[in-house]
């Protein structure tokens, strides 16, 4: 049996950190946005919503954010129906605003968050940049490390439907109850004081500043 070189199989490309790194630069100078935006956004691109208000869970992020939006709480794409299989680069019903709408209902159905406590950034990728929409958000997730992306996972969930309501609620759903779609499903919760222990563990170690 033949041994294989992996280094002839290692693909480098000093180029490509750069185009990322002035891409989110590019991000992080645009306008913040109310959530969700009025403005029409049928298209694709990255995009992060930022908390400024008073939960208690959330007061050190929300105190931060209050003198600048520098610390998104979650990080999202949207990204053509077709992009996976290459059958298309348009933006289709997956677009900007379909997303951040989305997002903003989830937010107003829950107990105890308000979507007027929350704003969004975002970034329109079309054409050939659309092949940056994936790299560029990833490298937000790891730069900020928001907690709806990092620490506990259901916000970007949409509703299970069919057989999957017998899974469990989501962390995120055991943290902030309320959307319709959890009252069929039965699986085991999540402990919501386990949760918010994760998260208050992950701001403590955060230097927002």
């Amino acid at each position: 049996m033949t041994e294989i070189d992996i280094s002839q199989h290692v693909f480098k490309y000093p180029g490509l950190t750069s185009i990322v790194s002035n891409a989110i630069e590019f991000f992080e100078s645009t306008p913040v946005a109310e959530f969700p935006p009025q403005t029409r956004l049928a298209k694709c691109g990255v995009y992060a919503i930022y908390y400024c208000g008073k939960f208690e869970l959330y007061g050190k992020l929300g105190a931060a954010n209050e003198r600048a939006c520098n610390f998104p709480i979650y990080v999202g794409k949207a990204v053509p129906s077709g992009y996976r299989t290459a059958r298309s680069i348009e933006a289709g019903k997956n677009n900007l605003g379909g997303r951040l709408n989305q997002h903003s209902r989830s937010i107003e159905r829950t107990a105890n968050l308000f979507v007027s406590d929350f704003k969004c950034r975002f970034m329109i990728l079309d054409g050939a940049e659309t092949d940056l929409i994936v790299p560029v958000e990833a490298t937000l997730i790891r730069k900020y490390l928001p907690i709806w992306n990092h620490v506990i996972a259901g916000f970007g969930i949409h509703d299970p439907g069919g057989n999957r309501d017998k899974q469990k609620t989501s962390e995120w759903d055991s943290l902030h109850p309320g959307r319709a779609f959890l009252g069929r499903m039965v699986g085991t919760s999540h402990n919501p004081d386990e949760v918010a222990a994760k998260v208050k563990n992950h701001l403590d170690k955060l230097t927002l500043s």
